[in-house]
């Protein structure tokens, strides 16, 4: 009888052992144990497996945990890891405490100028949000970050070219990276500013577009608040909105820089976060393919559905850095798995992520641009998100993506990736409108000069406009674009009035441009994505200013904007704008703030005051 017991024991052991483990879902908050603040992008790993997912930006996780593990890990950048028992727990909130070895004295970079202070990991400068930064870049020597100089827009007679032609930009790398170092305590390069990069960072409250055009057109006028002797333009442009379910297929590649150079916590840590936040966007439809490139190029991911979230997470969470950077390699690699899985009505695009280090292969700017310009051709776009400090190419990344008919951003948090690759994830992904030019004509008889704000390196020729091969900039669903002008009004004796009259010739006005209302005419052409033939929008403004009290929040916080920019730039046109007034502008214009950016623009600008006191 004691030997039939202890068969039956053993049956019945061997049967528990067979039977499968049941799941349950964990869930809870992550938040700093100093301030109580949620923490985003918090990397919650089930003890024992590679299995895995990330906190949103209120520090929440769900994750579904097997039955035969009992331990989450909790990691982030700057906090001590922390290791929890499950038991029987389904709600788990973490309390992470700052790790103090990240805390160090350390060398800023400076131009010019070098600084010392205490730098904290996480700084609530950035919105509660972690700003990265490693001791292994600072050191001034070894600073190779590289800007396109900028020869800012002077002011141009009407009656002699009164013609402005400009290709649009809904980049706003330039922002962010502007951020980046005031919150380092630094005053960013002069040629780190692009003032228009700056303005569109922000989303502004323009009426939806109706009819069959792709965007709205929205104009305003008022006192330019820097010198009430002179007048600014804005205008608006805002994309059409399309529910994400209502979007395209996506046939993606993410093209991601392992080099040595990415090893920092603000590259490739930080790059492994923010596109595990894009992969939870993504749908059955959808399609990722992972290519990587150091020494040489490789494929880590084939070409995988967007509901299979693990394998691509678990892909991600494997890559290391090491080598060098390969980077026409990678390129090379990826547009041909584009090309393998393209999707014909889709949206076939690569995703770069890199500090723009590259310095093997095919790495010069020449080359590189053929290529993505006859792969664009093709149908497939690039869009470029930049990591890091210290060797940052500025530069050659905005170059990639303008040739590539994509958006360039700078990921300096784990909240500048969510504001991309989620807040903005149709605008960052589908275009909806490309090669959009801007043509302003301007009425001399009630424009003496004037100066688009911005938008330096964006400049076309007059005849480029009505010129379908000439490339321009995209706009994205949902996105907006903003552009001022400057205007000296006929009458008004400035220091900016660019030229004497001329002697031998005379330019007529016509009766017509005299009896008007219309102070100018603005033109756009764009064409549909797979369009080669553009169409034509026309829109008058007419000369009819309203006082800057009076104009719409949209108005006076691009104009704050545009203001901070100029002293930034410390520009000749920045007339009597300090940095208190830009406070008391963004102040009183900041409107509806959702998100949190333009309260964190004011920050900022309090932050720049402070330091140059």
């Amino acid at each position: 009888m004691r030997q039939i017991a202890i068969i039956l024991f053993a049956l019945l052991v061997g049967t528990a052992a067979q039977s499968p483990t049941t799941n349950r879902t964990i869930q809870g908050r992550v938040t700093d144990a100093a301030d109580g603040q949620p923490i985003a992008g918090v990397t919650v790993i089930i003890k024992g497996s590679s299995t895995g997912t990330i906190t949103d930006i209120d520090g929440l996780y769900a994750i579904s945990v097997p039955s035969d593990k009992n331990f989450l890990t909790f990691s982030f950048i700057g906090y001590e890891t922390q290791e929890v028992e499950i038991k029987n727990q389904n709600t788990i909130h973490v309390n992470l405490h700052m790790d103090s070895s990240q805390l160090e004295e350390c060398v800023v970079i400076g131009y010019g100028t070098a600084k010392s202070r205490l730098f904290n990991s996480r700084t609530k400068k950035a919105m509660a949000a972690p700003m990265y930064f490693s001791d292994r870049e600072a050191n001034i020597q070894h600073n190779t970050e590289d800007y396109d100089a900028i020869e800012e827009n002077i002011f141009h007679m009407a009656q002699n070219k009164p013609l402005s032609t400009f290709s649009i930009d809904v980049d706003a790398a330039s922002y962010s990276n502007m951020r980046r170092f005031i919150n380092n305590g630094q005053k960013p390069p002069k040629d780190a500013v692009r003032i228009e990069e700056m303005i569109n960072y922000f989303n502004y409250d323009y009426a939806e577009p109706i009819g069959s055009d792709p965007f709205s057109v929205n104009t305003e006028i008022s006192t330019a608040p820097w010198n009430e002797q002179h007048q600014l333009v804005h205008i608006g442009l805002q994309g059409k909105n399309i529910p994400t379910d209502d979007l395209p297929a996506s046939n993606l590649v993410f093209l991601l820089d392992v080099s040595g150079s990415m090893s920092d916590p603000n590259k490739l840590p930080l790059l492994k976060s923010g596109f595990k936040l894009l992969v939870q966007q993504l749908r059955p439809q959808d399609r990722v393919a992972i290519v990587v490139y150091a020494g040489a190029a490789g494929v880590v991911l084939p070409s995988t559905p967007g509901d299979d979230k693990e394998t691509i997470i678990r892909a991600l969470d494997n890559l290391e850095a090491g080598g060098s950077t390969a980077g026409g390699a990678g390129i090379n690699l990826a547009y041909k798995i584009a090309q393998d899985h393209y999707k014909e009505h889709g949206n076939n695009r690569i995703i770069l992520a890199t500090d723009g280090d590259f310095n093997v292969g095919e790495s010069s700017d020449a080359g590189m641009q053929r290529l993505i310009e006859q792969k664009r051709e093709e149908g497939v776009f690039l869009t470029v998100l930049g990591f890091g400090m210290g060797n940052y190419k500025d530069a050659k990344m905005e170059t990639l993506a303008d040739k590539g008919n994509g958006n360039y951003a700078y990921i300096d948090n784990i909240l500048e990736a969510k504001k991309v690759l989620v807040n903005e994830f149709g605008g960052t992904l589908f275009t909806i409108a490309k090669d959009v030019k801007i043509q302003v004509e301007f009425n001399p008889a009630k424009v003496q000069a004037y100066r688009l704000i911005g938008y330096e390196n964006r400049a076309l020729a007059d005849e480029d406009f009505n010129n379908d091969k000439k490339d321009a900039g995209e706009l994205g669903a949902g996105h907006t674009v903003t552009a001022l002008y400057e205007i000296i009004p006929v009458g008004i004796k400035s220091e900016f009035s660019p030229v004497d009259q001329l002697k031998y010739q005379t330019v007529e006005t016509t009766p017509a441009a005299q009896q008007t209302d219309e102070l100018m005419t603005v033109k756009l052409r764009y064409k549909a994505p797979k369009g080669n033939k553009s169409l034509l929008i026309e829109h008058p403004l007419l000369d009819h200013a309203i006082s800057w009290e009076q104009n719409s929040d949209n108005f006076r916080w691009s104009a704050s904007v545009a203001a901070f920019g100029m002293i930034l730039r410390d520009s000749e046109f920045k007339g009597g704008a300090t940095s208190q007034q830009v406070l008391s502008w963004a102040k009183a214009s900041k409107g509806k703030d959702e998100n949190g950016y333009r309260s964190e623009f004011i920050n900022l600008v309090k932050s720049y005051h402070l330091m140059v006191m």
